[in-house]
């Protein structure tokens, strides 16, 4: 039998080299929040035959515009986006574009979002994670009750998993934000929301294994129970994330430019969120109970 637990710590290990790095960028502010968060204008201008993007920076620039980032987009697109502007700024920057490319511009489409709607999409993203996370812990307590208190280590042990998995991808985003500019819309926040989800999912397999091996075998340690627990589960798990992974890379190599960073963000928080199922969330409710094991030795009266 392969002993998961017992090597933990080197999975830990490996947990926190790949979410470390992507705090400390984090901590750079390498997260970029797109225009969907800080209000500003898009203009998105579709072209015969796309210009270097160089080129279309120095006529922003010109303008006086050079905070805009240009980025090509699919069908011979370019996006920009700016501070908001206001309408004679916009009728200047499409004379400005044609002026320097001619008919080669085909068409400009400018639209405007409002700063207040990251405000009322953050607060909802973390409630809507808190409320989760609450009845997430209570759900699987109530699943466990026949443990007692010790239920709860469950579902905290799921919330536990579940940040990791959030973290892997903000910390991914912290990078690609620092290193190329990357920016998060509202698609990434709805991309953690459901790997949240799917963390959770896939580690309840797993405890639930483990529930029902504890009850078959009583008085059964608990490290090689769930040591059995996750064999008897690996090849599912495995599996099933391999069909999602597989869609989800199909969808970033041929789902267009604005849904790659979506589906990036899915395809590495659903591997995380097996990694973490695995490797992760067992070991806690292990260590826990060795932590538990220790102090409850300690607290006891040494022998006459």
């Amino acid at each position: 039998m392969v002993r998961f637990v017992e090597r933990k710590w080197w999975y830990f290990g490996l947990s926190g080299l790949l979410i470390v790095p992507g705090l400390i960028f984090l901590l750079l502010g390498g997260l970029k929040p797109g225009i969907e968060f800080k209000g500003g204008t898009l203009l998105d201008v579709r072209f015969d035959t796309p210009p270097a993007v160089a080129d279309v920076s120095d006529v922003l620039t010109g303008l006086g515009r050079r905070e805009a980032i240009v980025q090509v987009a699919e069908g011979g697109r370019i996006e920009i986006r700016t501070f908001e502007m206001k309408p004679d700024e916009l009728v200047a920057t499409e004379a400005a574009l044609r002026a320097k490319f001619g008919t080669n511009v085909k068409d400009v489409n400018p639209s405007t979002v409002s700063p207040s709607f990251s405000g009322e999409l953050i607060d909802n993203a973390v409630r809507s994670i808190a409320l989760a996370s609450v009845l997430i812990v209570l759900l699987i307590a109530f699943a466990f009750r026949n443990f007692g208190w010790a239920a709860f280590r469950y579902g905290i042990a799921a919330i536990i998993s579940l940040l990791h998995d959030a973290a892997v991808v903000l910390g991914l985003f912290g990078i690609l934000g620092y290193l190329f500019n990357i920016e998060i819309d509202s698609l990434f926040v709805t991309a953690v929301l459901t790997i949240i989800g799917f963390s959770v999912h896939d580690t309840i397999v797993v405890f639930d294994r483990i529930r029902e091996n504890l009850r078959l075998n009583p008085g059964e340690a608990l490290n090689p129970v769930i040591n059995f627990s996750i064999m008897q589960t690996l090849a599912r798990s495995v599996i099933t994330s391999l069909t999602v992974v597989l869609t989800l890379l199909a969808l970033y190599l041929f789902g267009g430019f604005s849904m790659r960073n979506f589906a990036l963000a899915l395809l590495v928080g659903i591997v995380s969120g097996t990694y973490s199922s695995i490797f992760n969330a067992s070991q806690i409710i292990s260590l826990w109970q060795e932590v538990e094991d220790r102090l409850r030795h300690r607290a006891s009266p040494a022998p006459a």
